[in-house]
């Protein structure tokens, strides 16, 4: 396939939703965290709670068009795309009484009443907190392409289903029953508002992959092809990595579900911890490449084009960066700095890259269980070739902990936040440090950029909102009630912001 036949898919595959809509994790292919053109609230806030029930007063919430009663537990982002929000959560709030217990969930909602249309729930694996860390349900973002959305599963499944659930029919799949029930177990009654599967690529049965904890990340979509992270890492002892042959990023075939690339680069040999960034896809000049933050700490450059080579579909690697300063892998001794020692050491990426004026923005950071530490902010210079970490450093910010956000640019200015509550506003071309935001608890979430403000949540369940600009600016603090893990994403003139339990959208 030629670059122009290829970019020509890549711009249709952008064009399916509005483009006001949301409908991967950020934004587009890019991975952005800015809104352009959009027209939100100045001021909004939820009515009171009762703890007791987790009932919210709508009547006395201040421009909150809807609340969305979600399960216990919830870290995806909602994905808006033709009059469907999507959202991955957990099953403490049932929708469907013959779905009962621990399990991952998709569920698909009215755009403009909120009301639940249908969902898809899954079955834990079974492995506790190895590998389906109990009650986190489904972490990733769902992707909208036309009439089909693409999510991958607590189970480290790669999913398809149609975007109107069984409402419309069974297509593609015809057993959703058994697959809901899980392996050897009688099949399930399902009905309209259930899933209608297409199709499901297990990365664990067909490539051997181990997932860490839970598999998290949200699935790319470029033209006729699906890019996805395996989630593939350590198992419970934190040293031995199990499946170190198995590959950390993946090419699907969009409307089969069929493996048609992997990378080849031995990510897995070096992986600290887990892999859980998602890939970008953007143009650098006359190439176009998937970027991905990996396991290792290094940040890739792939050809989009999967190759020959000794039998297997293979990335080609046009380049890497190492995204953690020299220090931070070899102390003073000259010996390597062990990871996740007392702050120090080096970190993997946990964030998205970001491609913003023919560069790559991204953070290091580390499980926020490990606490807080030394991070990085990279601007990468993608033209290169080979190991770019010298070459291709445009400048580096290092007063910054580590982070698992994902960094928004606008106007030539970068938000970055870090895992301390840090809001970091920085010049997208040389680095320069513009302010810094203390939110006062730590944060898990992204910052977004829409409508002149800077959007990011806390773990305390504050949303702080800011004036977007080279001067500090803080317009609000809103109380949610509840950890704001889940990033904020804006589409058709709302703001969508998820707590663990509740799903608010806000508008005029």
């Amino acid at each position: 396939m030629t670059g122009r036949i290829f970019i020509l898919l890549l711009c249709v595959a952008a064009s399916v939703a509005t483009a006001a809509d949301w409908p991967m994790w950020g934004r587009d292919a890019s991975r952005n965290m800015s809104a352009p053109d959009i027209s939100l609230p100045d001021t909004f806030k939820p009515g009171p709670i009762n703890y007791n029930t987790e009932e919210i007063d709508q009547t006395k919430s201040v421009n909150i068009r809807w609340i969305f009663k979600l399960g216990s537990q919830s870290y995806g982002n909602p994905t808006i795309a033709d009059g469907r929000v999507f959202f991955g959560t957990n099953n403490e709030s049932p929708r469907v009484a013959t779905h009962k217990g621990d399990r991952g969930v998709v569920m698909c909602i009215d755009e403009k009443t909120g009301d639940f249309l249908w969902q898809l729930t899954t079955p834990k694996l079974g492995a506790g907190k190895v590998s389906d860390w109990e009650y986190l349900g489904i972490c990733s973002s769902p992707a909208v392409f036309g009439n089909r959305v693409y999510v991958v599963t607590n189970r480290c499944e790669v999913v398809c289903m149609d975007v109107e659930g069984l409402a419309n029919g069974n297509q593609g799949v015809q057993d959703e029953g058994s697959y809901m029930a899980g392996p050897g177990k009688p099949a399930m009654a399902v009905g309209e508002q259930d899933a209608d599967i297409i199709w499901a690529f297990d990365m664990r049965s067909e490539l051997g992959v181990f997932p860490h904890n839970i598999a998290s990340s949200s699935v790319l979509v470029a033209g006729n092809r699906l890019y996805v992270t395996t989630s593939n890492g350590q198992d419970w002892s934190h040293v031995n990595i199990p499946a170190p042959q198995a590959p950390c990023l993946i090419v699907l075939e969009r409307d089969t579900g069929k493996l048609i690339g992997e990378e080849a680069s031995g990510i897995s040999k070096r992986l600290f911890h887990c892999n859980w960034s998602s890939p970008a896809y953007g143009s650098f000049g006359d190439r176009q490449l998937v970027v991905f933050g990996a396991g290792d700490g290094f940040c890739y450059g792939f050809d989009p084009q999967p190759v020959k080579e000794d039998g297997f579909d293979i990335l080609p690697e046009a380049w890497r960066f190492d995204c953690n300063p020299a220090a931070y892998r070899t102390g003073e001794d000259g010996k390597p700095v062990k990871y996740a020692s007392a702050g120090k050491g080096p970190s993997e990426i946990i964030a998205t890259p970001v491609i913003y004026n023919q560069r790559v923005y991204i953070a290091t950071g580390q499980d926020p269980e490990h606490g807080q530490g030394v991070g990085a902010l990279s601007c990468i210079d993608a033209s290169g070739s080979g190991d770019i970490s010298k070459s291709g450093i445009v400048w580096q910010y290092t007063d910054l902990h580590r982070s698992i956000s994902t960094v928004a640019i606008a106007d030539g200015l970068v938000y970055a936040a870090d895992y301390t509550g840090r809001l970091h506003c920085l010049d997208a071309g040389s680095g320069k440090v513009y302010w810094v935001h203390d939110t006062a608890s730590n944060v898990w979430s992204s910052p977004l950029v829409a409508d002149g403000k800077v959007f990011i949540g806390n773990e305390d369940g504050y949303l702080t909102v800011l004036a977007t600009g080279k001067k500090k600016k803080k317009l609000a603090e809103i109380d949610f009630y509840a950890p704001l893990y889940a990033s904020p994403v804006a589409a058709n003139d709302t703001l969508y912001i998820a707590t663990q339990s509740h799903l608010f959208a806000v508008g005029n």
